[in-house]
């Protein structure tokens, strides 16, 4: 009588953030979605304060993960992505934070711990772009400066976004959720000067602009419907990046008006975009397309990834990394229009 091998059978990680995470909740979710599924026992990894989540995901790959469930917000999520990069193991996303960018950019449903849990057993991959940055530190008294590079998956900038993240308080970020960002903005607005930056798209000539920021965007749907880049992609294999400019007095009436009016509503419509089409589009908001940047200030700045403050720079630089991602979707999330 020969003998027929056992199967292993695959099992799923999930590694969260235990202060923003529906522990309970998303334990009995997971309980029942193994079962219907057949898989083994899931591996539960927690965050820590010195560990956001890339070192847990890289335990759960070499402990043979078949799916990774990232369970908290924007900056455990990016954290989990980055240790799943090139993996082919795919990312199921448990939105539980302030922003939920990636969530938003891939129509999925915000609340719904069924759906997440769903999507991580039985939903169907989805390969998606990274951005990659690495961040130059100021020099220290010696004169060396170090590196380090991280990835992103919707949007890392330098300039008033990542000054206002900076500045958030965050008691009020706790208690109005990403509003708390709207008032570190406009505080930052009111008392903060334009940036002197030099960039460089593509290798291209470095060339020098007065920014009030640089963001450098994998995809554009930001919380409250905020349209900010309105034709970047998750999976065309580029960046966009916009840049907000200071020319004259009304310049934050005209960039307001183009993000908030123009990206919002009359893109929407083939008669609004008509209209665009008829008017002096504004200066104020340049967009760029490109697969590589770079950008240099002559003073430490201010440097977000994902909402996150990742501290002080004097150069950031980096590239798309096309199809590094799996994310598991179910049917009929797409983003917003």
């Amino acid at each position: 009588m020969s003998m027929v091998p056992s199967r292993t059978q695959p099992h799923a990680a999930v590694v969260y953030h235990p202060l923003k995470t529906d522990v309970a909740g998303l334990r009995s979710a997971v309980e029942a979605a193994e079962a219907k599924a057949g898989w083994s026992s899931t591996r539960w990894y927690e965050t820590e304060a010195e560990d956001a989540g890339l070192a847990a995901a890289k335990r759960a790959i070499a402990h043979g993960a078949s799916v990774v469930l990232g369970a908290g917000g924007d900056g455990t999520v990016r954290a989990i992505a980055e240790g799943l990069r090139y993996t082919e193991v795919p990312l199921a996303i448990v939105p539980q934070g302030t922003g939920n960018l990636l969530a938003r950019n891939i129509g999925m449903p915000l609340g719904d711990l069924q759906a997440a849990v769903e999507a991580a057993f039985f939903g169907s991959g989805r390969t998606i772009d990274l951005g990659s940055m690495t961040i130059v530190r100021p020099a220290d008294e010696h004169g060396a400066s170090d590196e380090e590079e991280h990835a992103f998956l919707v949007l890392a900038g330098m300039g008033l976004d990542a000054r206002a993240i900076r500045a958030t308080r965050s008691k009020l970020k706790k208690r109005v959720g990403w509003l708390a960002y709207v008032d570190a903005g406009v505080r930052t607005m009111v008392k903060d000067k334009p940036l002197e930056i030099q960039y460089s798209m593509d290798g291209s000539e470095a060339k020098r602009l007065t920014v009030y920021t640089v963001m450098i965007g994998n995809c554009g749907l930001l919380p409250g419907g905020v349209l900010l880049i309105p034709d970047a992609s998750i999976d065309d294999g580029l960046l966009d990046v916009v840049a907000l400019r200071p020319l004259g007095p009304f310049s934050w009436i005209r960039i307001w008006n183009k993000i908030g009016w123009e990206n919002g509503v009359l893109r929407k419509t083939k008669a609004g975009r008509r209209i665009i089409d008829l008017v002096n589009d504004t200066k104020n908001v340049t967009y760029v397309r490109a697969r590589e940047y770079s950008l240099a200030v002559e003073g430490p700045e201010p440097v977000q990834l994902d909402g996150d403050d990742f501290g002080l720079a004097v150069e950031v630089r980096g590239q798309v990394d096309p199809g590094a991602l799996i994310v598991r979707v179910l049917p009929g999330w797409q983003r917003p229009e």
